[in-house]
C-alpha cells in the first residue's frame, strides 16, 4: 500500500501554500477541522453543541 514519508508530505504542503497562498490557509484548516467535528459528531450520534444556548447559574447572595 502507498506510504507517504516526510518529502511527499513537505511537498503537498508547498504545493497547498503555492496554491492557496498564506492568507487563506487560517480559514481552510479552519473549515476542515469543522467538517471533521461535524462528521465525528454524525458518527457518534451527537447533537450539534453550537446550537445549545449556554445556561449559566446564578449563585444568590
Amino acid at each position: 500500500m502507498f506510504r507517504m514519508g516526510p518529502w511527499e508530505i513537505g511537498l503537498i504542503l508547498v504545493i497547498v501554500l503555492i496554491v492557496f497562498g498564506v492568507g487563506k490557509l487560517p480559514q481552510i484548516g479552519n473549515a476542515i477541522g469543522k467538517g471533521i467535528r461535524q462528521f465525528r459528531k454524525a458518527k457518534n450520534g451527537e447533537e450539534d453543541e453550537e446550537e445549545k444556548p449556554e445556561v449559566k447559574k446564578i449563585a444568590n447572595s
